[in-house]
């Protein structure tokens, strides 16, 4: 049977390692993006330079709509999905609760949790062995902030990746039993351009001091812990918490 990925955000940082590596594995593999068109691009060549087939659709996660035609252009150039990777997630800029608005925080929880619901429920559905499907993984990404809290910095993101994780937990025993495995991975202070956007782009070098290792992740190393989680050596493993955290 053909492997074919969703990985949801796939044009940078997580999403795009994982993507490029999950071809390295067999996979025929579909990126979402919101905007950058060009970064996209650069994902699906490299997959199709390793023999694979790749398409990039754009796609606001807070969107339904986007969402439905993002599942409708994989089975109409992909086939059957297999694995989902809900990856895609916003930062704000950092801030205390007290500041935050309602639009800031709609914005992030649209996006990050109610996104990788859609995502999930979509995916659900094409392949649940109780629908007519054969089966699959969902990995959903959360982050270290959902223990931490991420204090004066990033409640909302921290609190979004909380539901994410509680999502994992239930949608794991709800559905395994359809032939879905689904776990979560938590990555900490990796070094993506997802700093940026908190105002902070060399957030990473600022705390590493604080990882045991003594330094930040790569894309590269989360990547590799999706990986084993969407393979068959994952078999026996649901509802299960990878921590790429450098043992923050």
């Amino acid at each position: 049977m053909n492997k074919v990925l969703l990985v949801t955000g796939g044009s940078r940082g997580i999403g795009a390692a994982t993507a490029c590596l999950a071809a390295t594995d067999g996979y025929d593999v579909c990126i979402s993006y919101r905007q950058n068109r060009t970064a996209a691009d650069s994902v699906v060549h490299s997959i199709e330079q390793q023999g694979r087939r790749a398409i990039a659709v754009a796609a606001d996660m807070a969107s339904e709509a986007d969402i439905l035609q993002l599942f409708d252009e994989v089975d109409r150039q992909l086939g059957p999905l297999t694995a989902l990777v809900n990856n895609a997630g916003i930062l704000e800029p950092q801030m205390c609760v007290a500041d935050m608005t309602f639009a800031r925080l709609n914005r992030v929880f649209s996006t990050n949790v109610i996104g990788s619901f859609l995502c999930a429920r979509e995916a659900v559905k094409r392949m649940s062995t109780l629908q007519g499907g054969s089966g699959g993984a969902i990995v959903n990404i959360s982050s270290g902030a959902a223990t931490s809290g991420s204090p004066g910095e990033y409640v909302d993101y921290a609190a979004s990746k909380g539901a994410i994780d509680t999502m994992t937990i239930g949608l794991a025993k709800e559905v395994a039993k359809e032939g879905i495995r689904v776990n979560v991975v938590r990555p900490g202070f990796i070094y993506t351009d997802i700093h940026a956007s908190g105002g902070e782009p060399n957030r990473v070098d600022r705390v590493k001091a604080l990882v045991p290792l003594q330094r930040g992740g790569q894309p590269e190393e989360v990547a590799q812990a999706v990986l084993w989680l969407l393979s068959d050596k994952s078999s026996f493993t649901i509802g299960t918490f990878i921590n790429v955290t450098g043992g923050v």
